[in-house]
């Protein structure tokens, strides 16, 4: 089976994350996409925070960086999930790269998408779909990474 390569950015402002209607999966899903050709995971989940969302945002490293310029240095993911994906392509998997993020030129408004506050998150609230009226849960691995993002925001602190 065909495997792609994706990174996926949880982008946390204080006790909330963003959380993007996606219209072919029909689910709320943190920002992401494919890593393109010749790009590594960081700039790729960056550049699909930007392309998404319009917001400008920075990885939370998990880890600090050595002190020597070469090789390049590369932040790693928080986790790498693989997915099984369907539709109209021929079925593949995603190895993931999930990222946790944080805003840096302020806070902008996105259409289609939704600031989830962790309180919903916790009692597992349906998240409304602007315009609509409808409500749609969150998945529950989007549930607990979101989670897990703003848990250790906290922990970490600001840049």
């Amino acid at each position: 089976m065909r495997r792609h390569f994706t990174a996926t950015g949880f982008v946390v402002d204080g006790s909330r994350t963003l959380l993007h209607w996606h219209q072919l999966l029909q689910a709320w899903m943190p920002p992401g996409g494919h890593i393109d050709a010749d790009e590594d995971p960081v700039t790729a989940v960056l550049r699909e925070i930007r392309e998404e969302t319009g917001l400008e945002a920075e990885i939370i490293p998990l880890a600090r960086e050595l002190p020597f310029a070469y090789p390049e240095q590369v932040q790693a993911p928080y986790t790498i999930l693989i997915e099984d994906i369907s539709g109209p392509d021929e079925p593949h998997k995603h190895i993931d790269f999930i990222y946790f993020c944080r805003p840096v030129n302020g806070i902008a408004v996105v259409p289609e998408a939704c600031w989830v506050d962790e309180a919903a998150l916790r009692s597992n609230d349906p998240v409304e779909l602007a315009a609509c009226g409808v409500a749609v849960p969150v998945a529950e691995d989007v549930r607990l990474l979101a989670l897990e993002a703003i848990r250790l925001a906290k922990t970490l602190g600001p840049s």
